[in-house]
C-alpha cells in the first residue's frame, strides 16, 4: 500500500490526566488556568529525614475505584496512573474499551523510572527486613509495564513500547507515535507519559543534586531556587485525520509537528544550540514559521541556569520577542517522565479555551531571562499555534507543536 505522507495529518481526539490536581484533564487545566498550586506537604510510607518537605503528589488516589481487582496486583502506581488517564482519553475520543485496538493501533508510554514504588519497596524488604520480594515485583517495576498493560486493556496489537529519556520521555513518546502515524505505520496511537517517583530514595537523590526548592518554584523569576518533584500521568489518543473523520470524531486539535535533538554536551548542564534546533525542527515538521507561534509552554524548571538557557534558546529561534511563555511546573510539579504529557494537556486546553496559563510565584523579572513569562495571572489571548518544550538530563530535547482545527 502506498501512503501519501503529506496527506496524513494527525489529530488528538482524546486526552486524560492524573496529577497533583487530582483525577482528570479538566482538574489539571482548572488548576493551571487559575494558578492554583498543587504542591503540598510531603507524605511518604516510611520515615523520611530529608530537608525538602514538599512535593506535588497525587492526592487521595484510590486505585481500586478505577481499576479491576484482578489487574491491580500487576500495577505499580505509575501503571495505575497511566490506566486511569488512558481510560479517560479513550472515553473522550468516543471509543469503547476494545474498539480502539487492533493491529493498526500503537501504544507508546514514556517514563523516566518506571515502577519506582515497587523498586523502593522491594529494596527495603530485602535490605532492611530480609523479606523475599513479592512474586509480581518484576512485572510491576519494568518500564514497559504501562504500555503493555494498556495494549492488553484495549486490544492494541501495533507497535507497543516504553520510552525512557528522563524529563523528555512523555514528549518523545507522543512525538514518536505521531511520526508512526504520519509515516503510515499505524492509524491510531495511545501515547503519553506516567511517573510515580515521589519516594524516599528519589527525594533524597534529587535533594543531593541541589535542584529542589524548599518552598516556592519560580520559573524565569528572580529568587528562583529550584523545582518541586511531582508525579502523575497524561495520555492522548492520536489518530490520522482521515481515521477520525471516517468515524465522525471531533478532534481537540491537530498535532502538527515534532522535533527532537541531543545536545551531546553535558550530563547535567543544558546547552542553547540543542533546544533551539529542537524547536526549529518542530516548526519545520509542522510547516509553521516562528512568527506564527502564539504561545509556548516552557520546560521551565526554575533552576537558575536552565531557565537562562531555555530563554536564550527561545530568543535564538524567535528573535527579540519570543511568544508569551509560561511554565506550569509550579502547579503540578516536575513529574519527570510524565511532565511533557501533563504540559501538553495544559497546552491543548490553553489552545481550546484561548487562555494562556500563568507562571505563578513570579516575584520579579530576571534580566537574564528575557521572555514574557505571563507572571501570576492567566492571560486571555488568541492562540492558534502553540509549542510545548521538554528538555532532559543528558541533553535530550523534545518539542511538540499543536494547531487549532
Amino acid at each position: 500500500m502506498t501512503i501519501n505522507q503529506s496527506r496524513r495529518r494527525v489529530v488528538v481526539t482524546g486526552m486524560g490526566a492524573v496529577s497533583a490536581a487530582g483525577v482528570g484533564a479538566q482538574a489539571l487545566w482548572a488548576a493551571a488556568r487559575d494558578g492554583v498550586s498543587c504542591v503540598r506537604p510531603l507524605k511518604l510510607a516510611r520515615p523520611y529525614q530529608g530537608r525538602i518537605k514538599i512535593a506535588a503528589q497525587v492526592p487521595d488516589f484510590d486505585a481500586s475505584a478505577h481499576i479491576e481487582p484482578e489487574l491491580l496486583p500487576y500495577c505499580d502506581p505509575f501503571t495505575q496512573y497511566a490506566i486511569v488517564a488512558a481510560d479517560e482519553a479513550v472515553a473522550q475520543a468516543g471509543f469503547a474499551r476494545k474498539e480502539i485496538g487492533g493491529p493498526r493501533t500503537a501504544v507508546v508510554i514514556g517514563t523516566g523510572i518506571g515502577g519506582a514504588h515497587t523498586i523502593d519497596d522491594t529494596s527495603y524488604h530485602e535490605y532492611a527486613e530480609g523479606v523475599r520480594p513479592e512474586t509480581l515485583a518484576v512485572p510491576r517495576l519494568i518500564p514497559s509495564a504501562a504500555p503493555t498493560t494498556l495494549g492488553m486493556r484495549y486490544g492494541a496489537k501495533g507497535p507497543t513500547f516504553a520510552l525512557a529519556s528522563a524529563c523528555s520521555s512523555a514528549t518523545q513518546a507522543i512525538g514518536e507515535a505521531f511520526e508512526m502515524l504520519r509515516a503510515g505505520r499505524a492509524d491510531r496511537a495511545v501515547a503519553g507519559g506516567a511517573e510515580a517517583c515521589v519516594i524516599n530514595g528519589s527525594m533524597r537523590a534529587w535533594e543531593a543534586l541541589r535542584v529542589l526548592t524548599p518552598d516556592f518554584c519560580r520559573p524565569f523569576s528572580m529568587k528562583r531556587n529550584g523545582m518541586t518533584l511531582g508525579e502523575g500521568a497524561a495520555v492522548f489518543i492520536l489518530e490520522t485525520l482521515e481515521s477520525a473523520q471516517a468515524r465522525g470524531a471531533t478532534p481537540l486539535c491537530e498535532l502538527a509537528g515534532y522535533g527532537t535533538t541531543s545536545d551531546a554536551f553535558d550530563p547535567l548542564r543544558a546547552d542553547v544550540e540543542g533546544p533551539a534546533r529542537c524547536m526549529r525542527l518542530a516548526l519545520e515538521s509542522a510547516g509553521i514559521e516562528p512568527s506564527a507561534v502564539d504561545y509556548l509552554n516552557a520546560h521551565g524548571t526554575a533552576t537558575y541556569a536552565n531557565d537562562i538557557t531555555e530563554s536564550e534558546a527561545m530568543r535564538a529561534v524567535f528573535g527579540d520577542r519570543p511568544p508569551p511563555v509560561s511554565s506550569t511546573k509550579p502547579i503540578h510539579g516536575h513529574a519527570l517522565g510524565a511532565s511533557g504529557g501533563l504540559e501538553l494537556c495544559v497546552t491543548i486546553s490553553a489552545l481550546r479555551d484561548q487562555v494562556a496559563p500563568p507562571t505563578i510565584n513570579f516575584v520579579e523579572a530576571d534580566p537574564k531571562c528575557l521572555v514574557d513569562a505571563i507572571p501570576n495571572e492567566a492571560r486571555k489571548m488568541p492562540i492558534r499555534v502553540a509549542l510545548s518544550n521538554s528538555f532532559a538530563f543528558g541533553g535530550i530535547n523534545g518539542t511538540l507543536a499543536v494547531k487549532a482545527m
